[in-house]
């Protein structure tokens, strides 16, 4: 960007900031969501769909895999029982083995199957 054309950008920003186009925005006086957070790989796109309410179905299925993966343990929290539990870790194994095998749309999977043995003793364990 020349001098001339920045020049031209901060005398439009000070014109609007005279006119009070930036008073009472979204968030004004609130920190930045996701400062001092780690942010994830796919951070812009769980911004969008949380501003714009858009649910899981509405995300490619590898993105949709990782959000359940991460979801996890919410989910098998709400189970009932082991064998729940062990039903639910089968279920989703199989879909993330078919992803794994053959093509998906969305990038690839960056996780393989999941310990079935060691969530079950996560779940035993958040139980407890």
């Amino acid at each position: 960007m020349s001098d001339r054309q920045a020049r031209g950008v901060e005398r439009q920003i000070q014109e609007a900031e005279a006119r009070g186009e930036f008073k009472n925005l979204p968030g004004a006086g609130k920190p930045l969501p996701g400062i001092g957070q780690p942010l994830h790989e796919d951070w812009w796109l769980r911004q969008q769909t949380t501003r714009e309410n858009i649910g899981l179905d509405a995300l490619p299925p590898a993105l949709k895999l990782s959000r359940e993966v991460e979801l996890l343990p919410e989910t098998l929290d709400r189970l009932k029982d082991e064998a729940a539990v062990r039903e639910a870790l089968d279920e989703l194994n199989a879909r993330i083995k078919k992803a794994l095998i053959g093509p998906i749309d969305g990038p690839p999977l960056r996780f393989g199957l999941l310990d079935t043995e060691a969530a079950l003793q996560a779940w035993r364990e958040r139980r407890a």
